[in-house]
Formats: structure tokens, C-alpha cells, sequence
């Protein structure tokens, strides 16, 4: 199966070496490109790409408003975005706008490959600890004793336990082995816990998590 792609980044130059490297993989195509964060909107509503790989800085609409543009539209294209990492605050922000994920300019080739493969399949393209580390340092935390949302109140005892170690930073397989569950097991928790309270991935349910109050930083 083919992976659709659409690169946009301002810079002409970082668009052509990234849809080069990728024409190099069997399994990806690179189907448009966009210059700023409008052309990239107009691009997914035309062509309906698998994935938009979107740099965070652009002029005019830049990649965030340009992702949480594409995140209204209720497009089922995934959005990874494209930073250098020297901002914490922009990539949660991106994560907020409804990104799947991001990867840094400077990764391999082989790795940006990888990445876009795992988030074609419905991976998120964050290590747990960098997934922690970010929620645990830019997401608004209420003030103790902050009501949990009523969605909340969906999920079984069994579904908030997953959720909880989900945001602590745990991988399914860490999930499996702290829960003695089955990894599939665990991924049918995390299905429920997504479509329960109508969240787009793992990612936004970490995020929730911490908003609501359900899990403090450092607590596991």
C-alpha cells in the first residue's frame, strides 16, 4: 500500500531533499507540496493525502493554525510536523492543533521513512518520555481539588488505570507487563479510551489526562 504524502516547509530547498529522500522508499509517494500554511490546507482538501509533513514556522498561516485548520475539517489525514526542537512550547502547541506527532529536520533518512510508516499505521511518532516531558511541562494543570470532566466518568476503573500509566509515559508493552494484560488487551483499552471520550489518538488522551487533573507530574 502506498503512503500519500503532501511536504510543506517554506523552504524550497528542505521540500526538494525530503520529497528525494522519500521517492527513494517503495512504499511513499510525495503528491504535492506546499509553501505556507494555507497551501497546505488547500493541498489536503484537493488531493486527501495519507500524511502532511508540516514545518511549525511558515509565513502567513503557519504549520500550527494550518494543522488545527485541517483537524476542524474532520480530514482523516494524520499531520506530523517538522521542527528543530529548540521549542518546546510550538510542538505542544502543534499537539494541541491535533497533530500525530513530529519529527526533527535533522533526523536520518531512515528514520523519517520509519516515522512516517509508523504513523500511517496509527503510531504516534514520540517516545513516551519525550510524550511525558512535554504534557508535564506545557499543559494547563487545574488547581487541586479541580473537578474531573464528566467523560471521564465513561470510563470503567480498568479503562482509567490504562489511562493513567498511558500518560505516565508507558509504552503498550510496559502497559501490558504493569497491568499482566495482553498487548492487544491493552489496545482494545486504549480504542475504548479514545472513542469514549472522542479524542483523535494516544497522544490527546495523554493531554487530557493531565488537564484533567486525572494525572500529576511525577506521579505514576
Amino acid at each position: 500500500m502506498t503512503i500519500r504524502l503532501v511536504v510543506a516547509d517554506d523552504q524550497a530547498l528542505i521540500r526538494s531533499g525530503i520529497t528525494l529522500i522519500l521517492h527513494t522508499a517503495g512504499d511513499l509517494e510525495v503528491i504535492g507540496e506546499a509553501a505556507d500554511g494555507a497551501t497546505a490546507v488547500a493541498a489536503v482538501r484537493r488531493l486527501q493525502p495519507d500524511i502532511v509533513l508540516m514545518d511549525i514556522r511558515m509565513p502567513g498561516m503557519d504549520g500550527i493554525d494550518a494543522t488545527r485548520e485541517i483537524a476542524r475539517s474532520g480530514s482523516p489525514t494524520k499531520v506530523v510536523m517538522l521542527t528543530t526542537f529548540d521549542q518546546d512550547e510550538h510542538v505542544f502547541d502543534a499537539l494541541q492543533a491535533g497533530a500525530s506527532g513530529f519529527l526533527l529536520k535533522s533526523s536520518p533518512a531512515a528514520s523519517l521513512v520509519a516515522a512516517i510508516q509508523l504513523a500511517a499505521e496509527g503510531g504516534t511518532l514520540f517516545s513516551p518520555a519525550i510524550t511525558r516531558r512535554l504534557v508535564e511541562t506545557y499543559v494547563h494543570r487545574p488547581r487541586p481539588g479541580a473537578q474531573i470532566p464528566a467523560a471521564l466518568g465513561e470510563l470503567t476503573d480498568r479503562e482509567l488505570e490504562v489511562l493513567r500509566k498511558l500518560a505516565s509515559g508507558c509504552s503498550n508493552a510496559e502497559l501490558a507487563d504493569a497491568l499482566y494484560l495482553s498487548e492487544a488487551t491493552v489496545k482494545t483499552h486504549v480504542s475504548h479510551i479514545l472513542m469514549k471520550l472522542g479524542l483523535r489518538d494516544r497522544v490527546q488522551a495523554v493531554i487530557a489526562a493531565y488537564e484533567s487533573g486525572l494525572v500529576e507530574p511525577g506521579i505514576k
